[in-house]
């Protein structure tokens, strides 16, 4: 049985047929930051990404290049690698669909679904869009093109097997019906309900002439449906079945996180599919919006997109990561310009966040040697802003567990002008004149730099390389029991008194040069 302190999360499978682009790595970062936020709680994390190779159109790239599937496959999987370094992304997997353990896996699944009665031979005659690589009804199409990339589908004619999804439609209607928390937001629970509710067809599962792909266990000339390959990730990473104890170790997923376009294949086919299986449901999935580029939704099918390493070449990669996941609110769609991108960094990290770590840290340094000075008699000036920083830290607490990622950085910002605005207040600077209000100086510096410590951890999710040269400025380290688990923000006043700083060095130069 799964222990209840381990947390697993994925995110949807990229197909390899381009690299990534800024709207996948949205994902990516929304699903990492909370990743991070779950450790930071002392839950025990699975974090789980991965390709999708079993596409028809990362075959044709491969022979568009003219190099054996298999060889670009692995150059690919490398690159995308790659870029989730260059972001930060902690996953604890990198799941192939290529690789030998996903293989069997999807072959004894495939094998014991069919032989429970749940697949059965059939024909398929109707619409098949090859850029999502999904089966579509003419109420799919928008003015005969698929509705994602405005592209003509193929009418395809071929035998195959079928999965009789018809089954658990009533099973999904009380899935859905008795929790409102599986899928979020709410509307992408209504959406899926509407589904359900509108009647349920079996669906085709294998492909016939197509020769990239898992070959079925008892017909080798037809191949595994891609989407029936893919969705098995979740579990064949975890080792099922041929590794079961790792797999009930993690089992059953805590959230799913992928765009709002797939929520059918995760809501409905894949709850549906471990049904069928016998085994638990995930506990929730997370239709996240779009990043759109200039109104238009990024694409590798179109072309409107920007890639993540060129975006984060402006300013980093932590700024990239907080530009997106502040701007963006996780549960809607929004819009990326590089002129939001500028006006972010220079108002919220260059003036905000990184003045208020930068004068108060200079002002240890000048006025206290670079020592953390000792709090001496609170005044209410000081115990408003203490008092203002735990009910934050609820507020911030509350947000996360729904992800609201961008109202979480709000409350964390409205804390960080707090503190600016208690920096003009108090005038650390004035009070420096006079030798008989050390204590009170002392008192004043010490307040906002517990609040920069609290704030090294809670934006710890979102830019972890910013806020690890935060530690190392306020002598806190790399590693220790130090505001490094949310325990540590229990109580006030556990920074200790008496820590040198480190080096102090601008977090968010002005000067710093646009691509």
């Amino acid at each position: 049985m799964k222990d209840s302190r381990n947390y697993f999360i994925t995110t949807a499978i990229d197909y390899v047929n381009a690299l990534p682009h800024l709207g996948t790595a949205y994902e990516k970062i929304g699903a990492d930051v909370m990743a991070r936020f779950r450790r930071l709680e002392g839950r025990n994390v699975f974090f789980l990404m991965g390709v999708d190779e079993h596409s028809l159109n990362v075959e044709k790239e491969a022979r568009k290049r003219n190099i054996p599937v298999e060889n670009y496959c692995d150059e690919l999987a490398l690159k995308f690698q790659e870029v989730w370094r260059t972001l930060n992304i902690s996953y604890d997997y990198f799941v192939r669909t290529s690789g030998a353990d996903h293989v069997r896996s999807v072959q004894h699944i495939f094998q014991a679904i069919y032989q429970k009665g749940d697949i059965y031979l059939g024909n398929y005659e109707g619409w098949y869009c090859n850029s999502c690589e999904a089966f579509l009804k003419d109420k799919d199409l928008v003015e005969g093109l698929c509705s994602t990339h405005r592209l003509k589908p193929e009418w395809i004619e071929e035998k195959n097997y079928f999965f009789a999804l018809s089954r658990y439609q009533e099973g999904l209607k009380r899935l859905l019906g008795g929790t409102q928390d599986f899928i979020l937001p709410k509307i992408r629970h209504n959406e899926i309900i509407r589904v359900v509710e509108g009647g349920l067809e079996d669906i085709s599962v294998s492909r016939s002439g197509v020769s990239w792909g898992i070959p079925l266990p008892f017909q080798k000339d037809q191949v595994v449906y891609v989407w029936f390959d893919a969705l098995i990730n979740y579990i064949s990473a975890l080792g099922y079945p041929h590794d079961l104890d790792r797999f009930h170790q993690w089992w059953p997923a805590d959230v799913h996180v992928i765009g709002k376009d797939i929520t059918r294949f995760h809501c409905v086919i894949w709850p549906a599919m471990l049904m069928s299986l016998g085994l638990e449901l995930p506990r929730g999935v997370f239709g996240h919006g779009f990043v759109y580029l200039k109104g238009e939704k990024m694409s590798k099918t179109t072309g409107t997109l920007i890639g993540p390493v060129e975006a984060s070449e402006r300013y980093g990669a932590d700024a990239l990561r907080y530009f997106l996941m502040r701007e963006v609110p996780f549960d809607r769609d929004g819009d990326f310009s590089w002129d939001a991108f500028d006006m972010r960094y220079q108002a919220d990290l260059a003036n905000d966040l990184g003045n208020l770590i930068q004068r108060t840290l200079s002002m240890i340094q000048r006025y206290f040697e670079g020592v953390i000075p000792k709090a001496s008699s609170l005044e209410e000036i000081d115990k408003k802003l203490i008092h203002f920083a735990k009910d934050n830290f609820d507020q911030y607490l509350e947000a996360m567990e729904s992800f609201g990622l961008s109202e979480a950085l709000v409350f964390l910002w409205s804390l960080i002008q707090k503190a600016n605005g208690y920096i003009g207040e108090t005038a650390p600077w004035a009070l420096a004149k006079d030798p008989s209000l050390r204590n009170r100086l002392g008192t004043v510096l010490y307040t906002i730099a517990e609040c920069i410590a609290r704030l090294s951890l809670l934006l710890a999710p979102f830019m972890p390389q910013t806020t690890q040269k935060i530690r190392l400025q306020l002598g806190l380290g790399e590693e220790g029991s130090l505001f490094s688990h949310f325990s540590s923000l229990e109580n006030w006043g556990e920074l200790p008194a008496g820590l040198k700083l480190g080096p102090l060095q601008p977090l968010f130069p002005r000067e710093q040069s646009k691509s």
